[in-house]
Protein backbone atom coordinates (compact mmCIF):
# COMPACT_ATOMS: atom_id res chain seq x y z
CA UNK A 1 0.00 0.00 0.00
CA UNK A 2 1.70 3.35 -0.81
CA UNK A 3 -1.00 6.47 0.34
CA UNK A 4 1.28 9.07 -0.44
CA UNK A 5 -1.62 10.58 -2.45
CA UNK A 6 -2.66 12.00 1.17
CA UNK A 7 -0.10 13.57 1.32
CA UNK A 8 0.85 15.11 -2.09
CA UNK A 9 0.61 18.59 -0.38
CA UNK A 10 0.95 17.88 3.22
CA UNK A 11 2.14 20.99 4.43
CA UNK A 12 -1.34 22.24 3.35
CA UNK A 13 -2.87 20.31 5.92
CA UNK A 14 -2.19 23.34 8.20
CA UNK A 15 -5.24 25.29 6.83
CA UNK A 16 -8.85 24.65 5.36
CA UNK A 17 -8.99 25.64 1.81
CA UNK A 18 -11.56 28.08 0.39
CA UNK A 19 -11.77 31.36 0.28
CA UNK A 20 -10.19 33.71 3.38
CA UNK A 21 -13.26 35.95 3.73
CA UNK A 22 -10.38 38.95 4.99
CA UNK A 23 -9.50 36.37 8.32
CA UNK A 24 -5.64 36.27 8.98
CA UNK A 25 -3.54 33.63 8.39
CA UNK A 26 -1.59 34.13 11.12
CA UNK A 27 -2.29 32.80 14.72
CA UNK A 28 -2.07 29.45 16.12
CA UNK A 29 -5.64 28.60 14.76
CA UNK A 30 -6.06 30.50 11.53
CA UNK A 31 -9.69 30.98 9.93
CA UNK A 32 -10.13 29.63 6.45
CA UNK A 33 -7.71 30.35 4.07
CA UNK A 34 -7.01 31.39 0.25
CA UNK A 35 -4.58 28.60 -1.65
CA UNK A 36 -1.92 31.44 -2.07
CA UNK A 37 -1.99 31.89 1.76
CA UNK A 38 -1.65 28.57 2.83
CA UNK A 39 1.42 27.84 1.06
CA UNK A 40 2.71 30.67 1.92
CA UNK A 41 2.15 29.79 5.97
CA UNK A 42 3.26 26.46 4.74
CA UNK A 43 6.53 28.32 3.70
CA UNK A 44 6.76 30.11 6.85
CA UNK A 45 6.49 27.28 8.78
CA UNK A 46 8.86 25.13 7.15
CA UNK A 47 10.86 27.97 7.43
CA UNK A 48 11.01 28.33 11.39
CA UNK A 49 10.85 24.42 12.00
CA UNK A 50 14.04 24.13 9.86
CA UNK A 51 15.36 26.33 12.24
CA UNK A 52 14.04 25.15 15.23
CA UNK A 53 15.14 21.29 13.80
CA UNK A 54 18.95 22.52 13.64
CA UNK A 55 18.40 24.51 17.34
CA UNK A 56 19.70 22.84 20.92
CA UNK A 57 19.32 25.58 22.81
CA UNK A 58 15.40 23.80 22.34
CA UNK A 59 17.08 21.00 24.99
CA UNK A 60 17.35 20.96 28.57
CA UNK A 61 21.17 20.07 27.76
CA UNK A 62 21.33 22.80 25.08
CA UNK A 63 23.75 20.55 23.50
CA UNK A 64 21.17 18.28 21.59
CA UNK A 65 18.92 18.98 18.99
CA UNK A 66 16.75 17.47 16.72
CA UNK A 67 19.04 17.10 14.25
CA UNK A 68 21.63 15.96 16.58
CA UNK A 69 19.96 12.19 16.06
CA UNK A 70 18.14 12.51 13.18
CA UNK A 71 21.51 13.55 11.22
CA UNK A 72 20.48 14.89 7.50
CA UNK A 73 23.56 13.17 6.33
CA UNK A 74 22.54 9.66 7.34
CA UNK A 75 18.93 10.49 5.55
CA UNK A 76 17.71 12.46 8.91
CA UNK A 77 18.61 8.86 10.96
CA UNK A 78 21.64 8.83 13.47
CA UNK A 79 25.00 8.64 12.18
CA UNK A 80 26.05 6.71 15.10
CA UNK A 81 26.20 2.55 15.58
CA UNK A 82 25.02 2.92 18.97
CA UNK A 83 21.60 0.89 19.10
CA UNK A 84 20.48 3.71 21.33
CA UNK A 85 21.24 7.67 22.00
CA UNK A 86 21.94 9.49 25.38
CA UNK A 87 19.80 12.17 26.27
CA UNK A 88 18.48 13.92 29.51
CA UNK A 89 19.64 17.17 31.45
CA UNK A 90 23.24 16.00 30.99
CA UNK A 91 23.23 13.52 28.16
CA UNK A 92 23.89 10.85 30.17
CA UNK A 93 20.29 9.12 29.87
CA UNK A 94 19.81 6.14 27.55
CA UNK A 95 17.25 6.00 24.76
CA UNK A 96 15.21 2.44 25.37
CA UNK A 97 14.94 1.91 21.21
CA UNK A 98 17.01 2.60 17.89
CA UNK A 99 16.42 6.16 16.45
CA UNK A 100 14.69 5.89 12.69
CA UNK A 101 14.80 7.92 9.53
CA UNK A 102 12.20 10.94 9.43
CA UNK A 103 12.76 10.12 5.70
CA UNK A 104 9.78 8.97 4.10
CA UNK A 105 7.00 8.87 6.67
CA UNK A 106 4.93 11.98 4.82
CA UNK A 107 2.78 8.93 3.56
CA UNK A 108 2.08 6.80 6.67
CA UNK A 109 -1.69 6.66 7.30
CA UNK A 110 -3.17 7.27 11.19
CA UNK A 111 -2.40 4.25 13.31
CA UNK A 112 -5.89 1.96 12.93
CA UNK A 113 -6.53 -1.91 14.22
CA UNK A 114 -7.53 -2.57 10.86
CA UNK A 115 -6.22 -1.20 7.59
CA UNK A 116 -7.67 -2.09 4.12
CA UNK A 117 -6.16 -0.55 1.50
CA UNK A 118 -7.15 1.73 -1.29
CA UNK A 119 -8.90 0.83 -4.94
CA UNK A 120 -4.98 2.66 -5.83
CA UNK A 121 -3.40 0.23 -3.44
CA UNK A 122 -4.12 -3.08 -3.69
CA UNK A 123 -6.85 -5.45 -2.34
CA UNK A 124 -9.72 -3.44 -0.53
CA UNK A 125 -11.07 -6.70 1.00
CA UNK A 126 -8.09 -7.95 2.84
CA UNK A 127 -7.59 -6.60 6.63
CA UNK A 128 -4.33 -5.78 6.94
CA UNK A 129 -4.09 -5.22 10.41
CA UNK A 130 -2.50 -3.09 12.42
CA UNK A 131 -0.82 -0.28 10.41
CA UNK A 132 0.96 3.48 10.37
CA UNK A 133 1.81 6.37 13.08
CA UNK A 134 4.70 7.40 12.93
CA UNK A 135 7.18 5.63 15.66
CA UNK A 136 8.18 1.80 16.26
CA UNK A 137 4.69 1.11 18.17
CA UNK A 138 3.18 3.37 16.44
CA UNK A 139 1.94 6.03 18.90
CA UNK A 140 2.22 9.33 16.86
CA UNK A 141 -0.24 9.90 13.78
CA UNK A 142 1.37 13.08 12.47
CA UNK A 143 4.71 15.02 12.58
CA UNK A 144 2.98 17.72 15.01
CA UNK A 145 2.16 14.31 17.65
CA UNK A 146 5.58 13.27 17.07
CA UNK A 147 7.87 16.44 17.48
CA UNK A 148 6.37 16.29 21.15
CA UNK A 149 7.76 13.07 22.07
CA UNK A 150 11.59 13.86 22.32
CA UNK A 151 11.02 17.68 23.25
CA UNK A 152 9.70 16.11 26.38
CA UNK A 153 11.12 12.93 27.08
CA UNK A 154 13.70 12.54 30.13
CA UNK A 155 16.40 10.08 27.90
CA UNK A 156 15.79 12.56 24.87
CA UNK A 157 15.84 16.28 24.96
CA UNK A 158 14.62 16.48 28.48
CA UNK A 159 12.46 19.59 28.97
CA UNK A 160 10.61 19.36 32.12
CA UNK A 161 7.54 20.53 30.58
CA UNK A 162 6.43 22.49 27.63
CA UNK A 163 6.74 26.12 29.80
CA UNK A 164 10.69 24.83 29.42
CA UNK A 165 10.02 24.40 25.21
CA UNK A 166 8.48 28.08 25.76
CA UNK A 167 10.95 29.74 27.64
CA UNK A 168 14.00 28.34 24.89
CA UNK A 169 11.61 30.09 22.26
CA UNK A 170 10.93 33.34 23.23
CA UNK A 171 15.06 33.52 24.04
CA UNK A 172 15.75 32.22 19.75
CA UNK A 173 17.34 33.87 17.56
CA UNK A 174 14.02 33.64 15.03
CA UNK A 175 11.47 34.01 17.81
CA UNK A 176 10.31 37.47 15.74
CA UNK A 177 9.89 35.14 12.93
CA UNK A 178 7.79 32.66 15.27
CA UNK A 179 5.54 35.37 16.38
CA UNK A 180 5.28 36.61 12.45
CA UNK A 181 3.66 33.38 11.95
CA UNK A 182 1.89 32.99 14.89
CA UNK A 183 0.22 35.94 16.34
CA UNK A 184 2.55 38.71 18.44
CA UNK A 185 1.08 37.95 21.81
CA UNK A 186 2.19 34.26 21.10
CA UNK A 187 4.65 33.80 23.90
CA UNK A 188 2.11 35.28 26.22
CA UNK A 189 -0.22 31.48 26.12
CA UNK A 190 1.85 28.43 26.68
CA UNK A 191 0.11 25.90 25.42
CA UNK A 192 -0.73 27.45 22.15
CA UNK A 193 3.07 28.48 22.24
CA UNK A 194 3.87 25.20 22.69
CA UNK A 195 1.60 23.35 19.47
CA UNK A 196 2.39 26.37 17.41
CA UNK A 197 6.03 24.61 17.79
CA UNK A 198 5.41 20.96 17.24
CA UNK A 199 2.83 22.33 14.56
CA UNK A 200 6.34 24.20 12.62
CA UNK A 201 8.30 20.73 13.33
CA UNK A 202 5.68 18.66 11.71
CA UNK A 203 5.44 21.11 8.67
CA UNK A 204 9.50 21.08 7.79
CA UNK A 205 9.10 17.67 8.31
CA UNK A 206 6.77 17.42 5.30
CA UNK A 207 9.17 19.49 3.19
CA UNK A 208 9.95 17.40 0.15
CA UNK A 209 13.17 17.97 -1.21
CA UNK A 210 14.47 17.19 2.80
CA UNK A 211 12.13 14.15 2.95
CA UNK A 212 11.12 12.58 0.24
CA UNK A 213 13.23 13.39 -3.01
CA UNK A 214 12.58 9.94 -4.57
CA UNK A 215 15.87 10.29 -6.15
CA UNK A 216 17.54 7.03 -5.60
CA UNK A 217 18.92 5.03 -8.73
CA UNK A 218 15.83 2.90 -8.07
CA UNK A 219 13.46 5.83 -8.78
CA UNK A 220 15.30 6.83 -11.47
CA UNK A 221 15.48 3.49 -12.90
CA UNK A 222 11.86 3.13 -12.20
CA UNK A 223 11.43 5.76 -14.67
CA UNK A 224 13.59 4.90 -17.20
CA UNK A 225 16.27 7.00 -16.85
CA UNK A 226 18.96 4.17 -15.85
CA UNK A 227 20.34 0.75 -15.34
CA UNK A 228 20.52 -1.56 -12.40
CA UNK A 229 23.63 -3.85 -12.54
CA UNK A 230 23.12 -7.60 -12.71
CA UNK A 231 23.90 -8.17 -9.13
CA UNK A 232 21.21 -5.90 -7.72
CA UNK A 233 18.62 -6.81 -10.81
CA UNK A 234 18.64 -10.44 -9.22
CA UNK A 235 18.46 -8.94 -5.93
CA UNK A 236 15.32 -7.10 -6.56
CA UNK A 237 14.05 -10.19 -8.41
CA UNK A 238 14.58 -12.21 -5.10
CA UNK A 239 13.44 -9.20 -2.81
CA UNK A 240 10.30 -9.80 -4.90
CA UNK A 241 9.68 -13.97 -5.25
CA UNK A 242 7.23 -14.84 -2.51
CA UNK A 243 9.37 -17.94 -1.68
CA UNK A 244 12.24 -16.47 -1.40
CA UNK A 245 12.81 -13.15 0.07
CA UNK A 246 10.17 -12.22 0.16
CA UNK A 247 10.73 -9.37 0.95
CA UNK A 248 7.98 -7.19 -0.99
CA UNK A 249 5.17 -8.44 0.95
CA UNK A 250 5.87 -5.89 3.61
CA UNK A 251 8.60 -3.34 1.88
CA UNK A 252 6.49 -3.05 -1.09
CA UNK A 253 9.06 -2.37 -4.01
CA UNK A 254 6.40 -1.76 -7.27
CA UNK A 255 4.82 1.64 -7.93
CA UNK A 256 1.06 1.63 -6.67
CA UNK A 257 -1.85 1.33 -9.11
CA UNK A 258 -1.94 5.17 -9.64
CA UNK A 259 1.49 5.69 -10.72
CA UNK A 260 2.99 6.74 -7.08
CA UNK A 261 6.65 5.87 -6.01
CA UNK A 262 7.11 2.57 -3.61
CA UNK A 263 7.46 3.59 -0.16
CA UNK A 264 9.19 0.11 0.90
CA UNK A 265 6.75 -0.41 3.48
CA UNK A 266 3.27 -1.26 4.23
CA UNK A 267 3.22 0.66 7.35
CA UNK A 268 2.07 -2.56 9.07
CA UNK A 269 3.18 -3.53 12.41
CA UNK A 270 4.94 -7.54 13.06
CA UNK A 271 6.55 -9.80 15.35
CA UNK A 272 9.84 -10.97 14.12
CA UNK A 273 11.49 -11.64 17.75
CA UNK A 274 14.97 -9.67 16.79
CA UNK A 275 17.49 -11.00 20.05
CA UNK A 276 17.75 -9.03 23.32
CA UNK A 277 20.30 -6.32 23.02
CA UNK A 278 22.19 -6.69 26.01
CA UNK A 279 24.01 -3.15 24.76
CA UNK A 280 20.85 -1.22 25.73
CA UNK A 281 21.48 -0.59 29.49
CA UNK A 282 17.63 -1.39 30.36
CA UNK A 283 17.96 -4.71 29.24
CA UNK A 284 19.61 -5.17 32.37
CA UNK A 285 16.69 -5.76 33.97
CA UNK A 286 15.48 -9.07 32.82
CA UNK A 287 11.56 -7.87 34.02
CA UNK A 288 12.06 -5.04 31.38
CA UNK A 289 10.17 -5.57 27.94
CA UNK A 290 9.67 -3.75 25.24
CA UNK A 291 6.96 -5.38 23.53
CA UNK A 292 6.12 -2.41 21.18
CA UNK A 293 2.41 -1.96 20.50
CA UNK A 294 1.39 -3.27 23.97
CA UNK A 295 3.74 -1.52 25.53
CA UNK A 296 5.57 -0.20 27.51
CA UNK A 297 5.51 3.30 25.58
CA UNK A 298 2.78 3.11 24.31
CA UNK A 299 -0.18 2.81 26.82
CA UNK A 300 -3.32 2.22 24.84
CA UNK A 301 -2.83 -1.18 24.15
CA UNK A 302 -1.13 -2.61 27.42
CA UNK A 303 -3.48 -6.37 28.02
CA UNK A 304 -3.94 -6.93 24.38
CA UNK A 305 -1.57 -10.17 24.48
CA UNK A 306 -2.02 -10.51 20.31
CA UNK A 307 -0.43 -7.27 19.81
CA UNK A 308 2.39 -7.87 21.81
CA UNK A 309 5.82 -7.76 20.02
CA UNK A 310 4.66 -5.84 17.51
CA UNK A 311 6.58 -2.90 15.75
CA UNK A 312 6.22 -0.87 13.03
CA UNK A 313 7.95 -2.10 9.62
CA UNK A 314 10.41 0.79 8.37
CA UNK A 315 11.59 1.86 4.94
CA UNK A 316 14.36 0.41 3.41
CA UNK A 317 14.57 3.45 1.46
CA UNK A 318 18.25 4.75 2.88
CA UNK A 319 18.56 1.14 4.67
CA UNK A 320 22.20 0.85 2.98
CA UNK A 321 23.27 4.00 5.12
CA UNK A 322 22.26 2.37 8.59
CA UNK A 323 24.65 1.41 11.51
CA UNK A 324 21.91 -0.59 13.13
CA UNK A 325 19.09 -2.17 12.58
CA UNK A 326 15.46 -3.11 13.38
CA UNK A 327 13.89 -1.43 16.64
CA UNK A 328 16.25 -2.32 19.33
CA UNK A 329 19.51 -1.79 16.81
CA UNK A 330 20.46 -5.44 17.96
CA UNK A 331 22.69 -5.76 13.98
CA UNK A 332 25.32 -3.80 12.97
CA UNK A 333 25.42 -4.43 9.42
CA UNK A 334 22.69 -4.44 6.24
CA UNK A 335 23.64 -8.16 5.48
CA UNK A 336 23.43 -9.63 8.76
CA UNK A 337 19.85 -7.62 9.29
CA UNK A 338 19.16 -9.84 5.48
CA UNK A 339 20.25 -13.38 6.87
CA UNK A 340 18.59 -12.72 10.15
CA UNK A 341 15.31 -13.26 8.56
CA UNK A 342 16.83 -16.31 6.44
CA UNK A 343 18.40 -18.04 9.39
CA UNK A 344 16.17 -16.77 12.34
CA UNK A 345 14.72 -20.59 12.66
CA UNK A 346 16.97 -22.74 10.81
CA UNK A 347 19.85 -21.04 12.64
CA UNK A 348 18.50 -19.92 15.98
CA UNK A 349 22.06 -20.44 17.63
CA UNK A 350 23.38 -17.86 15.70
CA UNK A 351 21.24 -15.23 16.93
CA UNK A 352 19.71 -16.00 20.31
CA UNK A 353 21.94 -17.27 23.69
CA UNK A 354 22.48 -20.65 24.80
CA UNK A 355 21.12 -22.13 28.39
CA UNK A 356 23.71 -23.64 30.28
CA UNK A 357 22.45 -26.74 29.19
CA UNK A 358 23.58 -25.80 25.66
CA UNK A 359 19.85 -25.58 24.49
CA UNK A 360 18.99 -22.67 22.44
CA UNK A 361 17.16 -19.66 24.20
CA UNK A 362 15.33 -18.93 21.11
CA UNK A 363 13.00 -15.71 21.10
CA UNK A 364 14.57 -14.55 24.27
CA UNK A 365 12.98 -11.14 23.94
CA UNK A 366 9.96 -12.04 23.54
CA UNK A 367 7.94 -14.08 25.97
CA UNK A 368 6.75 -17.89 24.90
CA UNK A 369 3.10 -16.56 25.70
CA UNK A 370 3.15 -14.41 22.36
CA UNK A 371 4.98 -16.89 20.11
CA UNK A 372 2.01 -16.61 18.41
CA UNK A 373 2.20 -13.42 16.88
CA UNK A 374 5.49 -14.46 15.18
CA UNK A 375 5.36 -13.71 11.42
CA UNK A 376 6.05 -17.28 9.73
CA UNK A 377 5.82 -16.07 5.94
CA UNK A 378 8.58 -16.70 3.92
CA UNK A 379 11.48 -16.74 4.35
CA UNK A 380 10.72 -17.63 7.66
CA UNK A 381 8.47 -19.96 6.46
CA UNK A 382 8.26 -22.39 9.52
CA UNK A 383 11.60 -24.20 8.69
CA UNK A 384 13.13 -25.71 11.61
CA UNK A 385 16.73 -26.03 12.52
CA UNK A 386 19.18 -27.87 9.81
CA UNK A 387 16.69 -26.92 7.41
CA UNK A 388 17.85 -25.69 4.27
CA UNK A 389 17.29 -21.50 4.48
CA UNK A 390 15.35 -19.55 1.71
CA UNK A 391 18.29 -17.93 0.40
CA UNK A 392 22.03 -18.84 -0.02
CA UNK A 393 24.66 -16.61 1.19
CA UNK A 394 25.23 -15.50 -2.89
CA UNK A 395 21.26 -14.58 -2.57
CA UNK A 396 21.61 -12.74 0.22
CA UNK A 397 24.32 -10.52 -0.93
CA UNK A 398 22.52 -9.87 -4.29
CA UNK A 399 19.67 -8.69 -2.13
CA UNK A 400 21.96 -6.75 -0.02
CA UNK A 401 23.36 -5.13 -3.71
CA UNK A 402 19.61 -4.45 -4.42
CA UNK A 403 18.86 -2.58 -1.54
CA UNK A 404 22.07 -0.42 -1.54
CA UNK A 405 20.08 1.22 -4.79
CA UNK A 406 17.62 2.73 -2.29
CA UNK A 407 20.16 5.81 -1.38
CA UNK A 408 19.12 9.01 -2.41
CA UNK A 409 21.28 11.14 -4.30
CA UNK A 410 21.99 13.39 -1.88
CA UNK A 411 23.10 10.64 0.71
CA UNK A 412 25.29 9.48 -1.90
CA UNK A 413 29.04 9.00 -0.44
CA UNK A 414 27.71 9.52 2.82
Amino acid sequence: MTPRKFATHAALAVAVLWPAAGQPADGVHPGPMSRTQAFARAEALTAIGRKMFFDPSLSASGRQACSSCHDPNHAFGPASAAPVEMGGPNLDRPGLRAVPSLRYLQAAPAFTEHFYDSEDEGDESVDNGPTGGLTWDGRADHGKDQARIPLLSPFEMGNKDEAAVVTALRKAPYADAFKAAFGADIFDHQQDAFDAAVEALGTFEQSSADFYPYSSRYDAFLAGKAQLTAQELRGRALFEDANKGNCASCHLSEPANDGEPPQFTDYGLIAIAVPRNQAIPANADRNYLDLGLCGPLRADFRGRSEYCGLFKTPTLRNVALRKSFFHNGYVHSLREAVAFYVTRDTDPGRWYPKNADGTVEKFDDLPKAYWGNLNTDPPFNGRKPGEKPALTDAEIDDIVAFLGTLTDADQAGQ
